[in-house]
């Protein structure tokens, strides 16, 4: 297993990023002036209760959503600016997603699911077809690419979800809850799979209410009222 590299390079940057909704006494700041820092190679868990601004942070990290006030800065790049196309093709080409519920497409085979991302960015077919295959070798499931998710466990169709998140290699992966729909033995297989993927580069944030799924990480971020109140150094 390749261990990860040390390195000081900047993934992801939230600098001062406020996010306002309504106005007048309906104002609500769903983040507070927020400021965190995520490096290559890093695992950092995101906790808090309900309506703490994780959600939000992370819709953020993913240009899903934009600042009202402040910066993002994905790889250097300030996303403030950017339209809505290109803010599609940075989440294509630099980021990947995985949630608590699976998405995938019903009438679609695991190898079809997992190529669907590479169909957006223009990937040739052969290439496709090879690197969806090596994506599910990675995560254990190149004998199901045929299967189509009803014939799959929950457990089988996150790691699916999985694939399909790091087949274009983003430099961030970002999951949402990922093991909440799933029981305790298929978490912990789950999870043994976030694990290897951060042993082989893949930087991960990971949002969680559970304190032993956020044990994985080798940070972890705690979240109330719009603001970090507090962030262990690496585990």
């Amino acid at each position: 297993m390749v261990e990860p590299v040390p390195s000081s390079e900047t993934v992801a940057r939230l600098l001062d990023v406020s996010k306002l909704y309504g106005e007048g006494t309906l104002l609500v700041k769903a983040l507070d002036r927020l400021n965190l820092e995520v490096k290559k190679g890093d695992f950092l868990a995101v906790m808090g209760a309900s309506g703490s601004g994780k959600s939000t942070a992370m819709n953020i990290l993913g240009c899903l959503d934009r600042p009202t006030h402040g910066s993002y800065q994905l790889n250097g790049q300030s996303i403030e600016d950017l339209n809505d196309d290109e803010l599609a093709d940075l989440r294509n080409q630099q980021l990947g997603f995985v949630f608590q519920q699976f998405h995938l497409l019903p009438e679609a085979t695991a190898i079809e699911n997992v190529m669907l991302p590479m169909i957006y960015a223009g990937v040739p077919q052969p290439e496709r077809t090879s690197r969806a295959k090596n994506a599910l070798e990675r995560v254990g499931l190149i004998a199901r690419m045929d299967n189509r998710p009803n014939q799959l466990s929950g457990g089988q169709q996150q790691r699916v979800a999985i694939a399909r998140a790091i087949i274009n290699q983003p430099s961030l992966l970002l999951a949402d809850e990922p093991t909440g729909a799933l029981d305790s033995t298929t978490t912990e297989d789950v999870l043994d799979l976030f694990s290897e993927l951060h042993n082989q580069g893949i930087t991960i944030v990971l949002v969680t209410h559970e304190d032993d799924v956020a044990a994985r990480a080798k940070r972890i971020a705690r979240f109330k009222d719009g603001k970090i109140i507090h962030i262990t150094t690496e585990i």
